[in-house]
């Protein structure tokens, strides 16, 4: 960071005296949030201790209590003479935890016993009630086509009853789905699995959450891009693993890093989105493709490849994951499946060898233990009948003309402001601004203009100064307000 008095402190740590918690532990949560959130990244100068309690009011004896509760886990570091910085995540000593604090008056809600509290896991999302909104890359609900599941529900609940017990029409329905999903995958995706190599899930993120569970062990090491997805890394950093960052270029992750971070040490993993990293929504080059194939073979580490948005791509080509060329089963490929689908439809999978898969079907039959019939019965038909490829071609005609029109107005408002790429699947565009101000000011002058920036779709450094828009949730006219809103805002800011 250019200086440690200019960070906006107070736009991203909020204390609440009134609270029960006290307030040194507070400014720990808070800091590990602006950590973790990238408010505050690698090797930001804090400014001192004396200048910080005047910008956030409080005590010093508070403020060095809660700094040093963050250094003895890692989270900065305090150097003679130099200063206080904030560590990487790679450098950090993997506390997630905290314990909540043993007198019961002084717990938020008056409890009568202490519990673990992650930080790790503070759900970084918000919501707002501002007419104009963006996301990170959502789709359209009101693209549902809720008449044709509707019609499939209804037929499987007027077919005649069964003889078969309940746990029979479970194992025939599960298994039914898994082969027409498993079929889907293949020719879509162009894998070469079977049902034993799929495993399903209720969302994308018990996917995750499962095989993280099951393939990390606190300690190991875990490599990242930078700048990442927040979701997976909190993911991967609350099962105790070290993670390790390397940077994004054009042409993807940068495998001559990734390959001197192996000759230094064993890594466990390698996280990555190859088809549409987030959030540049760059793809990972056919050359660098190969390159972190064969480094897998080489260095024993496994890919863990998570193709969140496959069902969004614009060409008639669309690159193929790397499990798709996966001869050494390094692989291990989640997705998600059915996102255009009403809300309760739309599943995570994992695509893995058989034996992995049955260990996390293991865990599975603790947190989702039972299997919706219906739903999969419909699903199933879905599949079958072509209406899943009917409302995918659908959707993908109607997407790419937001798209298009999205880029168009980014290009007649913005032009001299902004620099992208036009993304070639996803439903969000990756925009770098040229001018150099304070992200959180552009945030707070669109919400006085009635459009909500969340803070996830923000990442600001030293040298990046950056937004993830999403498109895909907004018709014509709301593109041209929320557009015009950015541009005024950001005009404002500038000339101030």
């Amino acid at each position: 960071m250019s200086g440690p008095v200019e960070i906006p402190f107070k736009s991203f740590i909020e204390l609440k005296p009134k609270e029960n918690t006290a307030i040194y532990l507070q400014i720990v949560f808070e800091f590990i949030k602006a950590i973790q959130t990238g408010f505050l990244p690698e090797g930001t100068k804090l400014p001192g201790t004396r200048i910080l309690c005047r910008q956030l009011s409080v005590n010093r004896n508070t403020l060095i209590k809660a700094f040093q509760d963050l250094e003895s886990q890692g989270w900065i570091e305090t150097l003679p003479n130099k200063g206080t910085f904030i560590l990487s995540q790679h450098k950090q000593k993997s506390k997630d935890e905290f314990i909540a604090p043993s007198n019961p008056k002084t717990s938020e809600n008056n409890i009568g016993f202490t519990f673990k509290k992650s930080t790790i896991l503070e759900n970084p999302t918000e919501t707002s009630t501002l007419p104009y909104q963006f996301n990170d890359g959502m789709p359209d609900l009101r693209l549902v086509q809720n008449e044709i599941l509707a019609r499939l529900y209804v037929s499987k609940l007027k077919r005649q009853k069964t003889s078969k017990t309940y746990e029979q029409i479970q194992i025939q329905s599960h298994l039914n789905f898994k082969t027409h999903f498993s079929n889907y995958l293949n020719l879509t995706r162009g894998l070469r699995i079977s049902t034993s190599n799929l495993l399903t899930a209720s969302s994308h993120e018990i996917s995750l959450y499962l095989v993280t569970k099951a393939l990390i062990s606190p300690g190991d090491k875990v490599v990242v891009a930078s700048p990442g997805y927040y979701i997976s890394n909190m993911t991967l950093t609350n099962t105790g693993a070290q993670i390790i960052t390397i940077p994004v270029d054009q042409d993807g992750i940068d495998t001559n890093r990734l390959k001197e971070i192996c000759k230094e040490t064993e890594i466990r993993i390698l996280y990555l989105t190859s088809n549409y990293h987030y959030p540049t929504t760059v793809s990972l080059s056919a050359k660098r493709r190969m390159e972190v194939l064969e480094l897998a073979n080489q260095y024993g580490f496994v890919i863990l490849e998570d193709d969140y948005d496959f069902d969004f791509h614009y060409d008639n080509n669309p690159i193929l994951p790397l499990a798709a060329f996966d001869s050494n089963q390094k692989v291990v490929y989640i997705g998600s499946f059915g996102r255009s689908l009403p809300s309760g439809f739309s599943y995570g999978f994992v695509a893995a060898p058989s034996e992995f898969i049955l260990e996390l079907e293991k865990h599975q039959n603790i947190l989702e233990p039972g299997i919706d019939v219906l739903k999969e019965q419909v699903l199933s038909e879905w599949i079958n009948e072509g209406e899943v490829h009917r409302l995918s071609k659908k959707n993908k005609k109607i997407y790419k003309e937001r798209r298009d029109y999205f880029v168009s107005l980014l290009n007649e408002k913005l032009s001299s402001k902004i620099k992208f790429k036009v993304p070639l699947r996803g439903l969000a565009v990756w925009i770098e601004w040229l001018d150099k101000f304070n992200l959180i000011t552009l945030q707070k002058e669109c919400a006085a203009n009635g459009l909500f920036l969340p803070k996830t779709i923000l990442y600001q450094t030293k040298d990046l100064t950056a937004t993830r828009l999403g498109f895909g949730h907004l018709e014509k006219e709301e593109m041209e307000k929320a557009v015009s809103i950015l541009c005024e805002s950001a005009e404002a800011i500038s000339n101030i």
